[in-house]
């Protein structure tokens, strides 16, 4: 195939694997993933979009679609096919007064977080500010704002779309209404989405930060934790984690590669009340470790940044709980004390609060009576422990999966097959599988967490 004849009628940036910094353009959030594309289209604009689209499915290419290539299963790069690379489209326009946000497929969190932040706004996202605004928002978005104000498809209020065909179309709750609903948690199985449209909270600083206790006493902590949050204020998050004190500053030297537990807390409520808040908190155990205070959103939201940089070796599986067993609690604490290193972790993130204030039925994500999300997270920077991280996380995995609900959220699963991706949707599957029908009959985006058409 010859990819010139695409830059030559386009003007895109057209990488292939002659091209210097091949390498780097083909490099993805996951150092696991190796995938050699035939060539990567570099868009800036949503012209170059569709011409690369058309391009793709005239000449019969396979494709995917890269915005922050954050996604653990690599699924931004495709062997011996087209990327269409989206991660220089950086457009972000913000309107404070109606308090909102028109964001391109190519931003990170951290991109997102500083605009909003001048204007003392903040849109419901995840937790690393490395993680593409794209791939992050079309399986769901849940973060630090959760509680409050909802998963981050919650807040949106428009896509601009690319179809299979190279039509680009808006998709909103008036406009293609099967595709906007669909676009809201069903992933990129839809089309190319080169823009979005938020509504945004008013939050600018918060009191936030991590808190941790002995290992010993996770059974107490977890206990605790589930009760306080179950009947706290939507205005308190936290997402409980087992992890090993990295062995760096701010960190106490004394605690360095200690396996513990603890909650990264962050409260949205007036910061006046939150000492008052957190009295109850701090009087439990007491915590080993309190790094607790009022802070920037923006601040909080990229605080785990510097510990998990590209090119890391990554692995992991994810599960919905309704509740926590004192089965699924002591799964918990066995697989917390086997931690490999600093880098591996595991969190329960909340998803209830706002999360369950939206029917299952009002968009594609089909998880609302679940309450938490787990993550279990291989990670390490050395090659050679791939796969003691990677039998790591699959054992935790299997051990929970008696006590979990079926299904996982898509952006926490791995390569796992049809059967997971039509459990994570439960009842909505049938009606994405026709929505699929009626936009992308061919399947042409498949490297995906694949719904495929009838």
């Amino acid at each position: 195939m010859n990819y010139e004849n695409l830059s030559e009628s386009s003007g895109i940036q057209v990488i292939t694997p002659e091209s210097k910094g091949y390498d780097d353009a083909r490099a993805v959030y996951n150092a696991m993933i190796d995938k050699r594309p035939a060539a990567i289209a570099s868009c800036q604009s949503e012209a170059d979009v569709i011409n690369a689209v058309n391009f793709a499915r005239e000449n019969d290419i396979e494709i995917s679609i890269r915005s922050g290539g954050h996604n653990g299963a690599g699924l931004a790069m495709v062997d011996d096919g087209l990327v269409i690379d989206l991660s220089k489209m950086k457009g972000i326009e913000i309107d404070a007064t109606a308090k909102t946000a028109q964001i391109q497929s190519g931003c990170l969190l951290k991109e997102v977080d500083a605009a909003t932040h001048e204007h003392g706004l903040a849109l419901p996202s995840g937790i690393i500010g490395s993680t593409g605004i794209g791939g992050l928002t079309l399986g769901g978005g849940m973060g630090y704002l959760s509680r409050k104000g909802g998963l981050t498809i919650d807040n949106l209020l428009e896509c601009k779309v690319v179809l299979a065909t190279g039509e680009m179309v808006t998709a909103n709750k008036d406009c293609n209404p099967d595709l906007f609903w669909a676009l809201r948690g069903g992933g990129g199985n839809f089309g190319v989405v080169t823009s979005f449209k938020f509504n945004l909270l008013e939050v600018k600083n918060v009191y936030a930060g991590p808190m941790f206790w002995p290992i010993e006493k996770a059974k107490e902590a977890i206990q605790f934790y589930d009760g306080l949050t179950k009947n706290a204020s939507n205005d308190l998050y936290g997402f409980f984690a087992f992890l090993m004190v990295p062995p760096a500053a701010p960190f106490p030297e004394h605690l360095w590669n200690h396996k513990v537990c603890g909650v990264v807390w962050n409260y949205t409520g007036p910061i006046e009340e939150a000492e008052k808040v957190f009295a109850p908190i701090r009087e439990f155990g007491p915590p080993i470790l309190d790094f607790v205070g009022e802070i920037s959103m923006p601040a909080l939201n990229s605080m785990f940044d510097a510990l998990y940089p590209p090119g890391l070796q990554w692995y992991w599986r994810g599960h919905y709980f309704k509740e926590l067993t004192d089965e699924a609690i002591d799964v918990n604490i066995e697989f917390g004390k086997e931690i490999p290193n600093f880098h591996t972790t595991s969190h329960l993130y909340p998803i209830d609060g706002a999360v369950h204030d939206v029917p299952n039925k009002d968009t594609a994500w089909a998880n609302r009576d679940a309450r938490w999300s787990q993550v279990f997270v291989g990670v390490s920077p050395e090659p050679e422990n791939a796969q003691q991280i990677t039998n790591w996380c699959k054992s935790f995995y299997e051990a929970l999966t008696p006590y979990a609900m079926g299904g996982a959220y898509v952006n926490f699963m791995m390569e796992e097959g049809e059967a997971k991706v039509k459990a994570s949707y439960k009842d909505n599957y049938d009606r994405l599988v026709s929505i699929k029908s009626k936009y992308d009959p061919h399947n042409f985006f498949h490297i995906n967490q694949n719904i495929r058409p009838k």
